[in-house]
């Protein structure tokens, strides 16, 4: 092992003479304090290997570990972000006491074995934490951190509860999130039903073709260090205009049609939101226990918010053990996905200004790591609120001991119009006023000129969607689009919370699919959107089975969970808009009644939105008091 570790620090030594000045810089303060052991292959109970690398204090005491598991590449050669950052993570938890360690995936980069979303079997992660806990240099005490595909992993593997994993820091974890409740995202595949095709773009950017150059079984460390110089393994795909990729039908093609690797997405394709490979990887569902107290981090403009958040009631709810309940903790952000730290004094989220949404994020990690993993008296739980959120609108950041907050009230408002509350243009109200008559609004869905997604809650889609708030005005001019919204506001109102909605829509085709944003409209008329949905009406009574239209019939639908914070002020007004597209944040519905995904030949369908006694078509919003 000393062997190891000294021609890692020479290999180190080299890369801090090669590389660009910024990566110096870091690499060099880095080696300054840190014992740093590169290409660890940690062994998995079947004999494969991980690809690990692990910076720790220059220190004879036993220290705790912050572990961060990925996909991506760590490989600290050459330039590139991600590198960079790993190092600054590494030197920022060194100099506070600790060892980082960074492993790749199975089947990613150096690590052995095949790769599959999220990385199975799930043992390799209790594994990984087994084999950490009985290095000499650990205490036994280890926290997960990681944004995104290194935060989605975590939840599965605290189901398993090794008695090492003692805290939990999971940022914008959706793609982990498979059944909670009434929502069935399977990993943010699905919404509604409705596959989200973010999946679609980034397996093309991330996917390694499975005719990829290989290390032989059984290469040493040292041999790993010298040959990951030269080869970085790291796929460099042909730039690609996801704007128009997306559209391609059928959509079980498209990374095909791209010359993409799709192997995994071959098969994630074709599963529909019940199927039972979704429960065998490494997603978490609400059948599995959980014992890890955790720090969570979401925010408005990720592309799963909502389910986020039901996953953290989930646990505060339904786990076993009380400390485990009462150490559950979480902030929400006014960000895009995993740009926390990227907040400003002048926080613009597409085109909206939010104002300074700052936080002191790493003073409050570390303070919880300190106190799970090094008994360090540090207050956290005296200073900080069980859940921190944003306001949009009157732009502060707030405080509640819940989610939503104990001092909100759902207050419904019910869709009304002549018969023409197509586009902007059109008569479509939102009131708190029962309608007493139906005028159902009807509408044109071509599948073939889907309303195109603007702005919105998302993530990796490429250039085919650009996330956060942006003008809808421009898109309510269509008119298979249903705009309802409120007289001009008296006084302000603050929404915080879950948003529900209940739609009563028919059609002439089998199926089809309803949209609904959420819209704060300002003086001027801009109209800034703060979140959506959508529903495959062939599951509105459940994702085990699929109940198709009759042509005439009214249906009641309910669609999944909205959430947001945002203060509505005086002189403004709030909106909703409703569809059956927003294309290509969600796939397409051809209306046939079919699979979709192989189906490249469309019917066009005239959809409704009853409002009436007896078709109450409503929206309730959670408004503080």
């Amino acid at each position: 092992m000393k062997l190891f570790t000294r021609f890692t620090l020479l290999v180190f030594s080299l890369l801090i003479t090669n590389s660009s000045l910024a990566q110096d810089d870091i690499l060099e303060r880095l080696s300054e304090i840190a014992i740093i052991d590169q290409k660890v292959m940690m062994p998995m109970r079947d004999g494969i290997r991980l690809a690990s690398d692990i910076y720790r204090p220059k220190t004879n005491e036993r220290v705790p570990i912050i572990f961060s598991r990925t996909p991506y590449n760590f490989n600290s050669w050459g330039d590139g972000e991600q590198r960079t950052r790993t190092a600054q993570r590494a030197y920022e938890a060194v100099k506070k006491g600790y060892a980082y360690v960074v492993q790749n995936e199975r089947g990613r980069y150096y690590s052995e074995g095949e790769w599959d979303i999220l990385g199975v079997p799930l043992t390799d992660g209790y594994d990984a934490f087994t084999w950490m806990k009985n290095q000499s240099w650990s205490n036994g005490k280890i926290g997960t951190i990681g944004c995104s595909s290194t935060a989605e992993w975590q939840m599965a593997v605290a189901a398993l509860d090794h008695p090492s994993h003692l805290a939990m820091v999971p940022q914008a974890y959706g793609a982990g999130v498979g059944r909670i409740g009434n929502f069935f995202e399977q990993g943010n595949w699905y919404r509604g039903g409705v596959e989200q095709m973010l999946f679609f773009s980034w397996l093309y950017g991330v996917e390694h073709d499975k005719f990829k150059p290989r290390i032989p079984a059984g290469a040493t460390q040292e041999d790993l260090i010298r040959i990951s110089r030269f080869y970085d393994l790291a796929p460099e795909n042909p730039s690609v205009d996801m704007s128009e990729a997306m559209k391609h039908l059928p959509i079980q093609d498209i990374l095909k049609n791209i010359n993409g690797k799709h192997e995994i997405f071959d098969k994630m394709v074709r599963r529909k939101p019940n199927h039972p490979d979704w429960y065998k990887g490494g997603l978490y569902h609400d059948d599995m226990g959980f014992s890890v107290p955790s720090f969570w981090f979401a925010s408005w403009y990720d592309v799963s918010i909502s389910p986020n958040l039901a996953l953290f009631n989930h646990v505060i709810n339904n786990a076993e053990d009380s400390e485990v309940k009462d150490n559950q903790y979480m902030v929400i952000a006014p960000v895009l996905h995993c740009r926390y730290t990227r907040a400003t004094e002048n926080t613009i989220v597409g085109e909206r200004n939010v104002g300074d949404a700052r936080l002191n994020y790493d003073e409050q990690i570390y303070a919880w790591f300190d106190w799970l993993l090094k008994d360090e008296d540090t207050n956290f739980k005296q200073k900080t609120p069980r859940v921190q959120y944003y306001t949009m609108g009157s732009n502060k950041w707030q405080a509640a001991e819940q989610w939503p907050p104990e001092n909100t009230k759902l207050v419904t408002y019910y869709l009304n119009s002549g018969g023409d509350a197509n586009s902007l243009y059109g008569d479509g109200e939102l009131t708190t006023n029962k309608p007493n008559r139906d005028n159902p609004d009807s509408f044109v869905y071509d599948p073939m000129n889907p309303v195109k997604s603007y702005g919105g809650n998302v993530c990796c889609t490429g250039n085919a969607v650009q996330g956060g708030a942006f003008d809808q005005q421009i898109m309510e001019t269509r008119n298979d689009i249903l705009v309802y919204t409120t007289d001009v506001l008296d006084s302000g109102i603050e929404v915080t919370g879950f948003i529900e909605s209940l739609l009563y829509v028919s059609s002439d085709v089998k199926d089809t699919d309803f949209t609904i944003k959420l819209i704060d409209v300002y003086p001027d008329g801009t109209a800034y959107n703060l979140d959506e949905t959508i529903q495959r009406v062939r599951y509105r009574e459940g994702y085990d089975k699929e109940v198709f239209m009759k042509k005439g019939m009214v249906y009641k639908v309910d669609l999944t969970p909205m959430a947001t914070s945002n203060y509505f002020k005086k002189g403004h007004r709030i909106r909703i808009e409703i569809s059956s597209s927003n294309f290509p944040r969600f796939a397409r519905n051809l209306n046939t009644g079919g699979d979709n995904f192989n189906e490249s030949e469309a019917v066009i369908a005239n959809n409704s939105v009853h409002h009436s006694s007896k078709y109450p078509s409503q929206i309730r919003l959670p408004i503080k008091q």
